[in-house]
């Protein structure tokens, strides 16, 4: 009764059971689960469809316009959302089988386009309206997975100063995830390995370590971007190569994600020993290394990994904007970290961005 009453309001309680709702659903989730109730499909895609991300742009558009366009903390977790959406479904459906819609909208992490111009939580809360009103009480659906991986990333971070903010809401959970695969992660570790010690050697005057040699990281060298490419070329200042040495940072997670023994992120302090690093990374910098490349970690893993590095980065840009003290984190570490997560995750992104294209957002 109370999703009828969401939608209906009270007045119509008494016609909503027979009435005819079409609904618009756009779901986070790699694979659409079957809707499990009486329904007319009247179309279904997903990410393979050319359309999809033009029809997302256009619906981003219509959200982002409602009202007075102004940007509130609702109406930008609701633009994350429609970032993420791999799959949209439009039917029909009795009212009667509200219920079941919600939890069917729950296991499939969408959110509801209705007639009304409305945009609904699986719940029928009021997301935004179509004069871009939203419902305090409304929430938008994140996987359960997600929500306690945040949990876990509150307790582990309790301690930082500034404090994580705790209505963050989760990254993504298993069933959105899509992992890049595990040749093209060894090939933007190398390459990032590559980039940081060509930019050493730059601001150093000394010779390239052997990851910033071609001939011994061949295939990090033909993995650089066009980008890259232009940031150590001779012209290149002592700042930014510099700058650019973190990127061993950004290596390093792609290694630990591969599983390399010289893979560390247990300490958000402290900065890698790159020497281990490279032990990991050359056998498999040579001619045939990629055939050979290590399968990723448990998404579990890497998903908890990408969690409490966004949280990291979010306290580290607190405490950089109000002039704190950080301890517990080093910001440059944690900065090529999130970088490194949103690329293998997708986090954010668009889908298969480049590594030249990755933001990340807190």
């Amino acid at each position: 009764m109370s999703l009828l009453r969401r939608l209906f309001g009270r007045g119509a309680l008494a016609a909503a059971p027979g009435e005819t709702l079409l609904v618009n659903a756009y779901a986070t989730v790699r694979e659409l689960p079957l809707l499990p109730f009486p329904h007319s499909m009247l179309g279904r895609r997903d990410l393979t469809d050319p359309e999809l991300p033009t029809h997302l742009d256009g619906f981003i558009g219509y959200v982002m316009g409602r009202g007075d366009g102004r940007m509130t903390a609702g109406r930008y977790h609701l633009w994350r959302h429609l970032q993420r959406v791999r799959n949209h479904a439009s039917f029909e459906i009795s009212s009667a089988e509200l219920p079941r819609l919600e939890a069917w909208a729950l296991d499939a992490n969408a959110v509801l386009f209705l007639p009304d111009g409305s945009v609904r939580s699986p719940d029928m809360g009021t997301l935004m309206s179509s004069a871009g009103e939203s419902d305090p009480s409304a929430v938008l659906p994140h996987p359960a997975d997600a929500l306690a991986r945040r949990a876990r990333s509150l307790g582990r971070l309790k301690g930082l100063n500034p404090s994580p903010l705790a209505g963050m809401p989760p990254s993504i959970g298993e069933a959105e995830l899509v992992l890049r695969t595990p040749a093209e992660v060894l090939r933007r570790s190398l390459a990032l390995f590559h980039l940081a010690a060509r930019a050493e050697a730059h601001a150093s005057g000394a010779d390239s370590i052997p990851g910033g040699r071609p001939d011994l990281n061949r295939i990090g060298y033909e993995a650089l971007t066009p980008r890259e490419r232009e940031q150590i070329a001779d012209g290149c200042t002592f700042e930014d190569a510099s700058a650019l040495t973190w990127r061993y940072e950004a290596a390093n997670v792609l290694a630990w994600s591969l599983g390399l023994e010289g893979g560390r992120i247990e300490d958000s302090g402290a900065q890698i020993d790159v020497n281990a690093l490279w032990r990991s990374l050359a056998p498999l910098a040579v001619a045939g290394g990629i055939a050979s490349a290590p399968v990723l970690r448990p998404a579990g893993e890497i998903l908890d990994a990408l969690d409490r590095t966004w949280r990291e980065h979010w306290v580290v840009r607190q405490a950089r904007e109000k002039e704190l003290p950080l301890e517990g984190v080093d910001g440059d570490v944690v900065a090529e970290r999130h970088v490194a997560f949103n690329w293998l995750t997708g986090f954010q992104n668009v889908p298969d961005a480049s590594w030249d294209d990755i933001d990340t957002p807190t």
